[in-house]
């Protein structure tokens, strides 16, 4: 299952939910860059592309596994609630 990533505000929560899925989460970015978010280096390579401009660039992650998609998908969203709650 692909899932869109457009901003992450809780990156180390988002790498903890990631290393508790069962299967590798790919991340693909908008250049077609594959990198395994269950590997550290990864997550450190993708954090500082993250804030490398304070955008997070066009990205995707790939869970193979659905109810791994779906740890992504909650997290995600409750990421963006968090966010909108702080704004207000």
């Amino acid at each position: 299952m692909n899932i869109k990533i457009e901003k992450v505000h809780h990156v180390e929560k988002l790498f903890e939910v990631i290393d508790s899925c069962s299967m590798n989460v790919l991340l693909v970015t908008g250049e077609g860059d594959c990198l395994n978010m269950k590997s550290k280096l990864s997550q450190y390579l993708s954090m500082a592309r993250m804030f490398a401009n304070g955008d997070v660039p066009e990205m995707e992650f790939v869970a193979k596994n659905e109810e791994d998609a779906q740890k992504l998908i909650d997290f995600l969203e409750e990421d963006a609630k968090e966010q909108r709650r702080s704004d207000t």
